[in-house]
């Protein structure tokens, strides 16, 4: 019993991250700042992991300092490393750990061109391009790879044949 209240309270959390995440994407940065704070507050450095994740991604896509956002990004490497199979699938069965890193590379890639530090950026970009061959071919997917491209471009890293890989299948 008490592991399935475990269970629901993390679905709960779950879905409170995803409401502050989706006030931020409608534009009202502050009150998701503001209810991730509190958020944080309940989970704590040491709560469950896939909610550190979760939140500390989206937590540091409402600051405005870029260091305060990369010590956001921070944590939420630092969570991911933490993640195991087990605990994504009691989440959502089609979720995989490795597809976590794309994005979080992604992020941290991002952080450090803001902090104008490129080696640091080219760095994490290498990550989030290596790690990309383990997302699917979807909407999520094709958005993280555009945007490893966009960045790739930016940082004069555009190369048409090592960029993401071997091509996909139709391309």
């Amino acid at each position: 019993m008490t592991e399935r209240q475990e269970h629901t309270a993390g679905d709960v959390v779950m879905t409170r991250i995803g409401q502050a995440a989706m006030l931020h994407h409608g534009g009202d940065r502050e009150e998701a700042q503001r209810r991730f704070l509190e958020l944080w507050g309940e989970i704590g450095e040491d709560g469950d992991v896939l909610h550190r994740c979760t939140l500390a991604h989206y937590m540091a896509d409402t600051q405005d300092d870029p260091e305060t956002e990369l010590a956001w990004d921070l944590r939420a490497l630092s969570a991911a490393h933490e993640l195991t199979v087990d605990r994504v699938g009691e989440h959502h069965a089609s979720l995989a750990v490795r597809a976590f890193y794309p994005s979080l590379h992604l992020s941290l890639a991002a952080d450090y061109v803001k902090l104008d530090r490129p080696e640091a950026a080219r760095s994490h970009l290498r990550e989030a391009r290596g790690a990309a061959v383990h997302l699917v071919d979807d909407e999520y997917g094709d958005g993280i790879r555009a945007a490893i491209g966009r960045l790739e471009l930016q940082l004069g890293e555009s190369s048409e044949g090592d960029r993401l890989g071997p091509p996909r299948q139709g391309e």
